[in-house]
Order: C-alpha cells, then structure tokens, then sequence
C-alpha cells in the first residue's frame, strides 16, 4: 500500500539523529526535531524544521518516553517516526504504538523486531533457515547446569554468557575457568535486568581470535530481499565497535555465502526495511556462525554507501512509503574500500567518559573524507547519554588507499579542545603494522593497548600556540620576506 511521508520526526537526538535529517533535506522532507533540557542548544535541534521538548535530562524521561515521542508527532504535524540507533530504534512495542496512533514507522515489522530481538527466537530461526549457529545451551540457570553441557557437547573454555534479549555489547560476559561460572552467571543476568528487564541468558562457544562480520540486507513490502555486502566489525573493545570497514578481507567465495545466507535469512522472517545480519567468522576453520540481525539502522552504515554509492536511509523511506526497492542484486557492485572511525568523548587511555563543553571544533575535510557531526563547537558533551559526538569516513580504491585517508583525516585535519577523544588510539590502531596488513581479530585491542598507548601524540591547544611562537621567531630571524 503506498503511503506519502510529509514530515518525520526524528525519535533521536546527536549523530543518528543528524544522519537522517541529511536524507530528509536531500528529500525535501521537513523533520521534528526532540531534546531534552540539556539538550536544548544542540546541534540536532537547529538542524530540524521543527523542535519539540520532550522532557528533562534523564533517558526514561525523555528520549525513552514512547508516548511524548507520539505526542511530538502530533503536535509538530509529523505523520512518520524515524528511530535511528539506540534509545528506542529496536523497540517493537514503540513500533507498534506508532502505527496504532496512525502514523508511519520508518523501519521493519514490530513482529520481526520482536522475533529478532530475542536471541534464543533468533537462533532457531535461524537453525531453521540452514544458517550456522554457535554450540551453546539456552535459559541456562546455573553453573552446574552450564558445566553438564559444556562435558556433553565437549566444549572447552572460555565460554561466551549473553542476555538473550541483549544488543550493544550490554550483558556480555567471557568466562576462562569454571570457578567464575557462578560469578559470571550473576553478573550477565544483572547487567541484563538492568539493560533489557529481562535476566534470561544463554551460553555459548566462545570463538578464538573471531572476526565479527556483519552483511547489510535491504528489503521491500514486495519479498525483494537485496544484501549490500558485508563490513568488517572486528575492531572492538568490551564488545563495542570501535573501527569498521567494507568489505572485508574475507576471499571472494566464503563473501558470496555468507551474503547470500544473510539474504535467505532476512526473505525467511519476512524483514523489511534495512537491517544487518551479524555473524562471527573463525578464520582457523574457515567458518561463520550466526550472531543475530540488527533490526535498525546500524551506525557503520555510511561506509556501505561509501562503496556502493546508496543512500541506506533512502531505501528506509521508500520502503516505509510501500514502494519496491529501487534496485536489484545486480544493481549493487562495491567498487571502493570504505572506513569509519567513532570519535566518542573518552580518555583513550583509560576509555572513562570526558563529559564538558567543545571549546574548539575543526572537522577533518579534504578528498574521499565523510564526516557526520552530532555536536558543534561551543556545545556540552552531556554526562547523560552516549558520547559519540562524530563519525569519521574515508574511502580509497583499495583498502591501502583508504587507510591513508584515515591517517590523514584524524592526524591532520581533526582538531578538538575541550574534552578527550579516541582519536590518538585510533591513529595508533590505523598505523599498527598488524592492522595494516589485515591481522586482527576481536581481541586486538586488548592485546595490543599498552603499545597502542605508547604511541599517543596528543595535540593540545599549548602545541598550537608553540607552533606559532616558533613561526613568529623565525620571520623575526630572517627579517621582512618579498610576500609579506
């Protein structure tokens, strides 16, 4: 059935909430924009047609609030919701309030975000879909009960406990030995509880050196399924992405399956709209398992555009307006290598949130660069929700190409004062050899951070101010140039 988008509101505030205003404007598509209190100057705000305030600092009290969210729809005269990542984005009861108060959601099925959002549903669907899965136990209750398993199927440590309801790295644990099992146990269903409100976990083989890949699938209301390849998601600490790349180094026939199986996955559930399927690659055995889909928009997923030059965010309003995708699979060749780096407010030291105000703000430019900002100069990093303030993208003919438009992004355009930032990590991760050539696996940063560390050359505004003091001396030295 077609449906016309007149005015979305923007259920999101930062960097997700800026990408899909691009799309919109690109569009012509009026937005609502929401803030919290402290909020209230942010760069989303003045980017939108249309701004609602929607409550004060506190997540629950603002942009978790469901039903001030439909609300500010109403009032702003927004007949569609866009979710982005995060917050509310993987929320099917908020999906279906959306639909119920009459407007368009921007995204797939509340019933599909309901199967997929629910590990234990997701891994038999996908069993029954021929997809590999990782050898675990599911609603495991107690150590005896995991260790009865792991002597059954011949399992070895470590093992992986995860929140069956769980996305985000969120109720994630790594267990070495069986006398952490109780231990382990209790603190992924607290972390659950607390993250999802729901305690129910479930164990798994945990993958040595693992390599996270992930495959992009679009889908219409029509059954036309289309993967747009896969990214590589491995670059990761505490099971949060910090790198990510498309494609992967992975060989060409081992890229056909694991796309294709994605495919098969998605046209199975009946998903429509964009989501990712998720799978951990073992590289000693040539193998991939199942992790889970991804029923939103993924943060990574401007550097799939960069390769194959779509507009994800596009297809997501096509499809929530019932038209067919405006591709086929034959439609869509990769011809670039595309990265991204997440600029959070941390120390990259010791990762501990830098929250304060971006006294200066210079976003990397320059050929074959992508930048989406989430904040301005002169704003406050609040204290109170994710501190990803800035994506950074480059691209290059090849993964060599591209890499050294990173380096050159983040070492020599990128300036910022004010609060920390990853940046001198991720310059340090970028010019490791092992990077480099493609040795990595999920475990990289952890093994390699004190000599990440070593690497750090942080700019401040003091190194400003010598370089100019040092330019000043020098014409004083030489005396009055023939430019000057």
């Amino acid at each position: 059935m077609q449906r016309t988008i007149r005015k979305v509101l923007v259920a999101n505030r930062g960097v997700p909430a800026v990408r899909i205003m691009h799309t919109c404007r690109d569009r012509k598509i009026p937005t609502t924009a929401v803030y919290s209190t402290p909020d209230r100057l942010a760069y989303h705000v003045f980017m939108a047609d249309t701004a609602i305030h929607i409550g004060e600092a506190p997540p629950i009290e603002s942009y978790l609030n469901d039903d001030k969210m439909i609300e500010a729809a109403l009032r702003s005269n927004s007949n569609a919701i866009h979710p982005g990542w995060g917050f509310l984005a993987e929320n099917a009861d908020f999906a279906q309030k959306v639909i119920d108060a009459g407007l368009i959601w921007i995204g797939p099925s509340p019933e599909v975000m309901r199967l997929m959002g629910d590990k234990i549903q997701a891994k038999e669907m996908a069993r029954q879909s021929n997809v590999p899965t990782i050898p675990g136990i599911e609603n495991a209750a107690s150590a005896e009960q995991i260790i009865d398993w792991m002597r059954s199927e011949g399992i070895r440590f470590p093992i992986m406990i995860k929140a069956a309801a769980g996305g985000g790295g969120k109720g994630m644990v790594k267990v070495e030995h069986a006398d952490q099992i109780t231990m382990a146990l209790a603190q992924a269903r607290s972390e659950a509880k607390k993250a999802f409100n729901d305690d129910t976990v479930l164990v798994e083989k945990y993958i040595e050196h693992g390599r996270h890949i992930e495959v992009q699938v679009v889908a219409d209301e029509h059954r036309h399924v289309v993967h747009l390849f896969e990214r590589e998601c491995t670059l990761q600490r505490r099971n949060q992405k910090i790198i990510e790349e498309a494609p992967s180094t992975l060989e060409d026939d081992l890229r056909h399956e694991i796309c294709v199986t994605a495919a098969r996955l998605m046209r199975r559930i009946g998903y429509t709209s964009a989501g990712t399927v998720e799978f951990l690659f073992e590289p000693a055995t040539q193998s991939f398992y199942f992790l889970e889909v991804n029923t939103r928009l993924q943060v990574e997923h401007g550097i799939t555009e960069l390769i194959t030059g779509l507009d994800i965010v596009g297809l997501m309003l096509d499809v929530a307006e019932g038209k067919p995708l405006p591709i086929k699979q034959s439609d869509v060749v990769p011809n670039r290598w595309a990265l991204e780096v997440r600029l959070n407010a941390e120390d990259p030291r010791t990762f501990n949130p830098s929250f304060g105000t971006i006294t200066h703000l210079r976003a990397p430019l320059g050929p074959n660069v992508r930048v989406i900002l989430g904040a301005s100069e002169g704003e406050d990093i609040p204290p109170y929700y994710d501190s990803l303030f800035m994506l950074l993208m480059a691209s290059g003919a090849d993964r060599a190409d591209a890499l050294r438009v990173l380096d050159r992004a983040i070492s020599g355009n990128l300036r910022l004062e004010g609060v920390k930032t990853l940046a001198p990590l991720l310059l340090s991760i970028v010019r490791h050899p092992k990077f480099i050539a493609g040795d990595f696996s999920t475990n990289f940063i952890e093994e390699h951070l004190p000599e990440l560390v070593s690497g750090f050359r942080e700019r401040t505004g003091e190194d400003e101010m010598l370089r100019v003091a040092q330019y000043v001396a020098e014409i004083s030295a030489l005396g009055p140039q023939n430019w000057m």
